[in-house]
């Protein structure tokens, strides 16, 4: 009997809102929606934990129709886009102190395809997000997001997400503070660039004979080399202090 009951209109409508919740979870967070895991890669990740937390899931509470089971999907992809949304822009304050300093060291033109956005990328951006990328997997952030999965099954029903103006009015100020907070890492970098661009000004007065393409270019990347290797483990903690406020914040989901 109890066989019987799993295999109601109610049980499968549960566990297909179940599916979509981790589907959307795994295209859109840091770590699960990099480009080079397959998307059925991903969808088999999705209806594997499906499986997982079946028996942790809540009792479907819409009426089984056509537009509520729709409706109902719809809320499980924006529940996962929002999240992602929020890690991302925590995320991607690294790539853009990348962009800020390629472009202060002269590798603006020095681009490669980004292999978690699949997208070109400065080589400083590329270098700092794949090291981030191992900072997320030293903080368990892949665990954490299972566990929160967990946490809003008890919280929020399947089909029952929305979308609230408290929650969009975060994301606006998430997206500011993705920009102040790579400024913030890249400005070191970029202060010494423009001491160094002065200076080189200084000595061209002074030296007319002083070549800048060959000699000033050269110390200045060597100079920003140095210098980005005495920040990164500082660079690393803002952004793992950047990703657990985000996190913390998704409790506001509940």
């Amino acid at each position: 009997m109890l066989w019987a009951n799993i295999f109601t209109e109610t049980y499968i409508v549960g566990f297909i809102l179940l599916f979509f919740r981790f589907a959307s979870l795994f295209m859109a967070v840091p770590i699960y929606s990099h480009k080079n895991i397959p998307a059925s890669v991903k969808a088999s990740m999705a209806f594997f934990f499906s499986i997982v937390f079946y028996s942790s899931m809540p009792e479907v509470t819409i009426a089984i129709t056509i537009p509520n089971i729709i409706m109902a999907i719809l809320s499980e992809m924006l529940f996962g886009l929002a999240i992602g949304v929020i890690l991302q822009l925590a995320f991607n304050s690294i790539s853009f102190a990348g962009g800020q300093i390629s472009f202060m060291m002269g590798f603006s033109m020095a681009t490669a395809i980004d292999p978690a956005n699949g997208v070109s990328m400065p080589i400083i951006s590329q270098f700092l997000s794949l090291i981030a990328l191992m900072v997320l997997f030293s903080i368990d952030m892949h665990h954490w997001m299972l566990l929160f999965i967990d946490d809003s099954l008890k919280h929020i029903p399947l089909g029952g997400f929305i979308m609230t103006e408290d929650l969009f009015h975060y994301i606006i100020k998430a997206a500011s503070n993705m920009f102040i907070v790579g400024f913030m890492i890249a400005f070191p970098i970029i202060a010494l660039s423009w001491l160094a661009d002065v200076i080189f000004g200084m000595l061209m007065k002074t030296m007319p004979q002083f070549n800048l393409l060959v000699i000033g270019f050269p110390i200045k990347i060597t100079v920003s080399f140095v210098v980005l290797i005495a920040i990164l483990s500082a660079t690393m903690l803002i952004l793992k202090t950047q990703m657990q406020e985000a996190f913390n914040y998704l409790e506001m989901f509940f």
